[in-house]
């Protein structure tokens, strides 16, 4: 472990692990708000990074975890979407090809470069500049990594936001979801789409009888069991709302009103706040990914949390 790697040791260090060979997930604990998972693959010629991290320290801790697998540089960067914790560290990739849906390279550049940002108490992204995807597709591209192929597509629809891509390496059976699934965190639908999170993940995450699936936050895992208690949760999200549609009730009220139940001990729950504002948009007959009013969703959810700033430990 380097230096930089042993410098993160809260809330947990990050955690290499060889889902298949030449094929790595990099688990960043405990997955909470700006703490993600990347991963990279290895080949003859270079190695292609699925996302980067959110801040200098994180994503210099991920380079050199790849160091110490292989002297072989970073040759692309695939971005799962446009989500500062999965793209803020691109640009300590300069050399690398940055890919991504082309919608992840304008949603990059309206968001804007790291910065402070009063909903969350942190965190310092040390000396980061904007460095938006440059290689954009609009269904799928495929990248290589020697005769290993792996399949990049859009998810067809907004979702966790309206730029989300898989990457599927069907000869392992392995899976990266991005955000599309938080194995034990709270789901956020946001800047996406609760009822196109269902569609994504009944139809075309589901499909693909992954063995193997790195989320983008949360441990990696076989199976479906945070695939269907995510789509449990997004059912609930939808529930809820149109309850408190029909009751002409605010997001707010309607999540100050709701027992979280079995995903009340989920991390980050004060998400319920902006999933709900995203579901009333929608029976409201907002589409897919329409855009709301972000600052007024996070401000809510500050104010479920207490007043006080959004916890985050990156």
């Amino acid at each position: 472990m380097s230096s930089a790697q042993g410098d993160i040791t809260a809330p947990g260090r990050p955690q290499v692990q060889e889902v298949s060979a030449g094929v790595y997930a990099y688990v960043q604990p405990d997955g909470t708000w700006w703490i993600n998972n990347t991963g990279f693959l290895v080949g003859p010629q270079g190695v292609i990074s699925i996302d980067s991290c959110s801040t200098q320290r994180r994503t210099r801790a991920y380079q050199d975890a790849i160091a110490a697998v292989t002297p072989a540089p970073v040759r692309t960067v695939v971005n799962t979407h446009h989500h500062g914790d999965h793209t803020f560290g691109n640009c300590m990739f300069p050399g690398a090809a940055i890919v991504a849906h082309e919608r992840a390279r304008a949603e990059a550049i309206a968001f804007g470069p790291p910065r402070d940002l009063v909903f969350w108490d942190g965190p310092d992204w040390g000396d980061l500049t904007l460095d938006p995807p440059f290689v954009t597709f609009t269904d799928e591209i495929a990248v290589h990594a020697g005769d290993l192929r792996a399949q990049v597509r859009y998810a067809g629809t907004a979702a966790h936001t309206t730029n989300d891509s898989i990457i599927w390496i069907p000869d392992r059976s392995v899976l990266f979801c991005g955000d599309l699934i938080f194995n034990g965190g709270t789901p956020f639908l946001l800047m996406g789409s609760v009822v196109g999170a269902i569609d994504v993940l009944e139809n075309v995450v589901r499909p693909l009888g992954a063995q193997t699936i790195v989320p983008g936050h949360g441990p990696v895992f076989t199976g479906t069991g945070p695939l269907d208690a995510t789509l449990d949760y997004l059912r609930f999200v939808l529930d809820v709302a149109a309850r408190a549609h029909d009751a002409g009730v605010p997001a707010l009220e309607a999540a100050r009103d709701t027992d979280l139940g079995p995903f009340a001990g989920w991390p980050d729950r004060e998400r319920i706040v902006g999933n709900l504002h995203r579901a009333c948009a929608e029976l409201d007959g907002a589409p897919r990914g329409a855009p709301v009013d972000i600052v007024a969703a996070l401000a809510d959810m500050v104010t479920y949390n207490g007043g006080a700033p959004l916890t985050c430990r990156a």
